[in-house]
């Protein structure tokens, strides 16, 4: 069967990017260019796995998480910044796993796997 990803960030290049790899990858991938819209998408429909940006305009990904982990605590949420001092935000530890974007995706896709296989 398929796992269902939800690509979270306002970047469209990187979600596209993203959408292609992860498709090549046998996923099928839903994308969401803000939190507001990432949680439309999740009443709307069920995931296996959450990518989330942090810095977005309006509601950040701290906020997404922290309200994704109230409602859809079931479902892995790996945080994906390029800004990798969020590490240590309190705010970030509820994540199922940080990846900092790099233009390899290598870590970003093993790291999809090893929470997918938990």
């Amino acid at each position: 069967m398929k796992k269902k990803i939800l690509v979270v960030d306002d970047e469209e290049g990187l979600r596209l990017l993203y959408k292609e790899e992860l498709e090549d990858e046998g996923a099928l991938v839903t994308l969401a260019a803000s939190g507001a819209e990432a949680l439309e998408r999740l009443e709307e429909d069920s995931f296996d796995l959450i990518l989330l940006d942090i810095k977005m305009p309006g509601m950040d990904g701290v906020e997404v998480l922290r309200r994704i982990k109230e409602k859809w605590s079931d479902v892995p949420v790996i945080l994906c910044t390029a800004y990798p001092h969020y590490k240590h935000d309190f705010g970030t530890w509820a994540s199922d796993a940080y990846v900092v974007k790099s233009s390899d995706l290598g870590e970003l896709k093993k790291t999809i796997n090893e929470v997918l296989s938990r």
